[in-house]
């Protein structure tokens, strides 16, 4: 099930009537959002890695607690580790009241990781997620709102929101496996009653209108540097002219500019700038140079490829990096793209069999491809 199906139950519906406008609660079957980030691994991440802070962050009674409250110092080859988690103080404060946040999770737990970069390339904007592990009868944060959209879905324990929208305040009850979606500015609330709760927040830092105006606007004010003349005020009306002056020629910058290549570097930010997913990449750099013409490859989970146009080249935008091949084997690209699994053979319509054999175990290489084992 893709992400957006997961968290909204209806991605076109979702994205035409409720995106950025109104509260939605889904309900989705036992266990689909238990699995992603749940209490076991709560506890395993607490009791059994070594996080450091920011990784996690501790809050009570509306307050984030001081850092000293739950690190200690230790070191490897005699080099100091800063911020690294006490996991006998986390559980004593989180036993005092405290909600344990787990912040950035999609770079660090695999589950969330994948789910993340899924909601990404379904939505276009940025993502991350957060989990609030809440004890009995506590409440982490005071009502408040985000300057992001969210979605919150439950994995453990019971929690009960107050949301707030223009017909007033709503009582939500979050039980494992409700989402909720909230628009930027939502006021929301949440408080556990006679249970520990957890769950998840995905943010969606969404583009915004001014984020494109300003690729258009910011680089055109840079060639604006020049210092306004001495005694400034003594004549207003010749500034005023100068000033509708450089106006009139900004706005003509402004109308000529290049929009395909502004929103073509934007694309290339966000689909070059994401994390890595590359789980067994080490197995398959191992493995790469031993590919043959009947070696079984399949795209790994969560990659993604798009092909750009770039002069005699092609550019591919994986996610995490850019890469240039000669345009001429955009076919063979395409065709990679169009199966699930392929070997290096089925290329020959495309590419001779060195050839064939040389892109994909560049694309092994790349995280587009992984052996199948």
């Amino acid at each position: 099930m893709d992400p957006l199906t997961l968290l909204s139950g209806d991605p076109e519906t979702f994205i035409a009537e409720v995106w950025g406008r109104r509260i939605l609660v889904h309900q989705v079957e036992a266990g689909l959002l238990e699995g992603i980030f749940g209490i076991d691994q709560a506890d395993h991440l607490i009791t059994e890695t070594a996080l450091r802070t920011p990784q996690l962050r501790l809050a009570k009674s509306g307050s984030v607690l001081p850092e000293s409250r739950f690190t200690r110092y230790a070191s490897i080859a005699g080099k100091p580790m800063t911020g690294l988690v006490d996991a006998r103080k986390v559980l004593d404060e989180f036993a005092g009241g405290a909600t344990i946040v787990f912040q950035g999770l999609q770079r660090y737990w695999q589950p969330l990781r994948a789910l993340i970069r899924g909601l990404e390339e379904q939505l276009g904007h940025p993502c991350q997620a957060n989990a609030y592990l809440t004890p009995p009868g506590s409440q982490g944060f005071a009502l408040h709102s985000d300057t992001h959209d969210v979605f919150v879905f439950q994995t453990f324990g019971v929690k009960e929101w107050e949301v707030h929208d223009e017909a007033g305040a709503h009582r939500v009850m979050m039980l494992p496996g409700t989402s909720m979606y909230l628009p930027t500015g939502t006021p929301h609330a949440a408080r556990t009653q006679d249970t520990a709760s957890l769950h998840v927040t995905v943010g969606i830092n969404r583009y915004l209108w001014r984020d494109l105006l300003r690729r258009v606007v910011d680089p055109l004010l840079e060639n604006a540097g020049d210092p306004l003349p001495a005694a400034l005020f003594a004549d207003p009306d010749a500034l005023a002219a100068a000033l509708r002056e450089r106006l009139g020629g900004l706005a003509e910058s402004v109308r000529t500019a290049d929009a395909d290549a502004v929103v073509q570097r934007l694309e290339r930010a966000f689909a070059t700038g994401r994390q890595p997913l590359l789980g067994g990449g080490l197995l398959d750099v191992l493995d790469a140079p031993g590919i043959t013409a009947a070696t079984r490859l399949r795209r790994r989970p969560g990659s993604t490829c798009l092909l750009r146009p770039d002069g005699d080249r092609l550019a591919l935008l994986l996610g995490d990096r850019r890469v240039s091949v000669p345009a001429r084997i955009g076919p063979a690209i395409e065709a990679v793209l169009a199966r699930d699994e392929l070997t290096p053979a089925e290329l020959h319509d495309h590419l001779d069999g060195a050839s064939a054999i040389v892109l994909t175990r560049r694309l092994v290489r790349e995280g587009l491809l992984e052996v199948a084992r």
